[in-house]
């Protein structure tokens, strides 16, 4: 499965930290993300971690496209609720999730529902549903 990783700048170190205790479960998928979170992370982790660009530079609508084309089978976005920034992207993410039917966490806690799911394989689904196609960077 394809596990994509994205997060708002006060949530980066909850995210490595998220990755960290879960990286056993990672490691048997595919891992992407925008650049500076999946830096951290495969830094962190020693995950290999397909980098997008930066969310400046159009990492989120990288991802979405990833999504639109069911390329995405999960999306761990933690989102930071105090903060304004990239609202519009959490919601473009989110819509685009809805519509493909593609499991999203925005919050660790969610997040860690997705994993232990993972592990039990009961995304499993996932994948009869879609052809196997390799994540394309």
């Amino acid at each position: 499965m394809n596990i994509a990783l994205m997060s708002h700048d006060n949530k980066k170190e909850l995210m490595v930290q998220f990755c960290i205790a879960y990286c056993g479960i990672m490691s048997k998928h595919t891992v992407c993300a925008t650049s500076r979170t999946g830096r951290l992370v495969a830094d962190a982790t020693g995950l290999p971690v397909q980098l997008f660009l930066a969310h400046a530079h159009g990492g989120c609508q990288q991802i979405g496209a990833r999504i639109a084309y069911d390329e995405i089978d999960m999306v761990l976005f933690f989102n930071d609720p105090t903060s304004d920034e990239l609202d519009q992207d959490l919601a473009y993410i989110t819509r685009l999730c809805d519509q493909h039917n593609v499991p999203i966490a925005t919050n660790a806690a969610t997040a860690e529902m997705l994993m232990h799911g993972l592990a039990r394989g009961d995304l499993d689904w996932r994948e009869l549903i879609k052809p196997t196609t390799p994540l394309r960077v």
